[in-house]
Protein backbone atom coordinates (compact mmCIF):
# COMPACT_ATOMS: atom_id res chain seq x y z
CA UNK A 1 0.00 0.00 0.00
CA UNK A 2 1.30 3.28 -0.94
CA UNK A 3 0.09 6.34 1.06
CA UNK A 4 1.18 10.03 1.01
CA UNK A 5 4.31 10.75 3.38
CA UNK A 6 3.01 13.11 5.12
CA UNK A 7 0.01 10.95 6.01
CA UNK A 8 0.00 10.99 10.12
CA UNK A 9 1.92 7.12 11.21
CA UNK A 10 -1.38 6.47 13.16
CA UNK A 11 -3.72 6.42 10.03
CA UNK A 12 -1.27 4.13 8.36
CA UNK A 13 -1.12 1.87 11.62
CA UNK A 14 -4.95 2.09 12.23
CA UNK A 15 -6.34 2.37 8.75
CA UNK A 16 -3.81 0.46 6.16
CA UNK A 17 -2.17 -2.20 9.09
CA UNK A 18 -5.69 -2.70 10.44
CA UNK A 19 -4.15 -2.98 13.74
CA UNK A 20 -6.74 -0.29 16.03
CA UNK A 21 -4.82 -0.81 19.58
CA UNK A 22 -3.29 2.86 18.99
CA UNK A 23 -5.94 5.49 19.12
CA UNK A 24 -6.34 8.37 18.40
CA UNK A 25 -6.78 11.36 21.06
CA UNK A 26 -6.05 14.58 20.40
CA UNK A 27 -4.49 14.98 17.20
CA UNK A 28 -1.80 17.36 17.99
CA UNK A 29 0.54 15.07 20.14
CA UNK A 30 -0.61 16.11 23.64
CA UNK A 31 -2.47 13.18 25.01
CA UNK A 32 -0.27 10.21 24.80
CA UNK A 33 -3.38 8.47 23.20
CA UNK A 34 -1.25 7.64 20.17
CA UNK A 35 2.20 6.44 21.29
CA UNK A 36 3.53 4.05 19.57
CA UNK A 37 7.64 2.73 19.75
CA UNK A 38 9.86 4.26 16.46
CA UNK A 39 13.38 2.49 16.39
CA UNK A 40 12.40 1.87 20.48
CA UNK A 41 11.50 5.72 20.96
CA UNK A 42 8.02 5.99 22.03
CA UNK A 43 6.40 9.02 19.83
CA UNK A 44 3.24 10.40 19.24
CA UNK A 45 2.10 8.86 16.10
CA UNK A 46 -0.59 10.97 15.25
CA UNK A 47 1.47 14.30 14.22
CA UNK A 48 4.94 11.54 13.11
CA UNK A 49 4.76 11.52 9.06
CA UNK A 50 4.55 7.78 7.53
CA UNK A 51 7.72 9.31 5.55
CA UNK A 52 9.79 9.57 8.25
CA UNK A 53 8.58 6.02 9.62
CA UNK A 54 9.96 4.34 6.48
CA UNK A 55 12.81 2.07 7.47
CA UNK A 56 12.00 2.29 10.92
CA UNK A 57 10.66 -0.46 13.58
CA UNK A 58 7.67 0.34 14.44
CA UNK A 59 6.05 -1.20 17.60
CA UNK A 60 2.74 -0.95 18.77
CA UNK A 61 0.65 -1.97 21.81
CA UNK A 62 -0.30 -5.60 20.14
CA UNK A 63 3.27 -5.71 20.06
CA UNK A 64 4.19 -5.79 23.16
CA UNK A 65 2.91 -9.64 23.67
CA UNK A 66 5.35 -12.55 22.55
CA UNK A 67 3.23 -15.02 20.41
CA UNK A 68 0.18 -14.31 22.29
CA UNK A 69 1.87 -14.18 26.10
CA UNK A 70 1.30 -10.80 28.13
CA UNK A 71 4.89 -8.88 29.19
CA UNK A 72 5.05 -8.25 32.59
CA UNK A 73 4.09 -4.87 31.75
CA UNK A 74 0.92 -5.85 30.66
CA UNK A 75 0.44 -8.59 33.35
CA UNK A 76 1.10 -6.23 36.19
CA UNK A 77 -1.31 -3.52 34.13
CA UNK A 78 -4.24 -6.27 34.95
CA UNK A 79 -3.22 -6.88 38.48
CA UNK A 80 -3.30 -3.51 39.11
CA UNK A 81 -6.60 -2.56 37.63
CA UNK A 82 -5.23 0.29 35.62
CA UNK A 83 -7.88 0.57 33.00
CA UNK A 84 -11.27 2.31 33.82
CA UNK A 85 -12.80 3.49 30.58
CA UNK A 86 -9.55 1.75 29.20
CA UNK A 87 -9.08 5.05 26.30
CA UNK A 88 -5.71 6.14 26.98
CA UNK A 89 -4.23 2.03 28.02
CA UNK A 90 -2.61 2.04 24.79
CA UNK A 91 -0.65 5.13 24.95
CA UNK A 92 -0.34 4.49 28.74
CA UNK A 93 1.35 0.84 27.99
CA UNK A 94 3.90 2.20 25.33
CA UNK A 95 5.38 4.95 27.42
CA UNK A 96 5.62 2.86 30.22
CA UNK A 97 7.34 0.16 28.09
CA UNK A 98 10.00 2.83 26.56
CA UNK A 99 10.50 3.87 30.02
CA UNK A 100 11.15 0.40 31.25
CA UNK A 101 13.46 -0.43 28.46
CA UNK A 102 15.68 3.06 29.51
CA UNK A 103 15.33 2.56 32.87
CA UNK A 104 15.16 -1.25 34.60
CA UNK A 105 14.16 0.26 37.97
CA UNK A 106 12.85 3.53 37.69
CA UNK A 107 12.04 5.86 40.68
CA UNK A 108 8.55 7.53 41.46
CA UNK A 109 10.12 10.79 40.02
CA UNK A 110 11.42 8.67 36.50
CA UNK A 111 7.35 7.39 36.43
CA UNK A 112 6.26 10.42 36.74
CA UNK A 113 8.40 12.51 34.52
CA UNK A 114 7.60 10.23 31.66
CA UNK A 115 4.01 9.20 32.66
CA UNK A 116 2.72 12.93 33.05
CA UNK A 117 2.72 13.29 29.32
CA UNK A 118 0.01 11.22 29.17
CA UNK A 119 -3.47 12.46 30.22
CA UNK A 120 -6.10 9.63 31.47
CA UNK A 121 -9.44 11.25 31.81
CA UNK A 122 -10.21 8.64 34.64
CA UNK A 123 -7.23 9.29 36.73
CA UNK A 124 -5.99 6.37 37.73
CA UNK A 125 -1.85 7.64 37.79
CA UNK A 126 -1.36 5.94 41.33
CA UNK A 127 -2.13 2.37 39.63
CA UNK A 128 -0.35 3.06 36.69
CA UNK A 129 2.34 3.99 38.73
CA UNK A 130 2.05 0.74 40.72
CA UNK A 131 1.70 -1.39 37.73
CA UNK A 132 5.04 0.00 37.02
CA UNK A 133 6.39 -1.11 40.08
CA UNK A 134 5.02 -4.36 39.68
CA UNK A 135 6.30 -5.02 36.66
CA UNK A 136 9.50 -3.95 37.59
CA UNK A 137 9.37 -6.10 40.59
CA UNK A 138 8.60 -9.51 38.17
CA UNK A 139 11.25 -8.54 35.26
CA UNK A 140 13.92 -9.06 38.44
CA UNK A 141 12.18 -12.02 40.24
CA UNK A 142 12.36 -14.00 36.49
CA UNK A 143 15.60 -15.86 36.10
Amino acid sequence: VTVPRDTPLLWVIREEAGLTGTKFGCGRALCGACTVHVDGEARRSCVLPAGDAIGKKITTVEGLADNGVLSALQEAWIAENVPQCGYCQSGQLMSASALLAKKRAPTDEDIDAVMSANICRCGTYPRIRAAIKRAVTAKLEKP
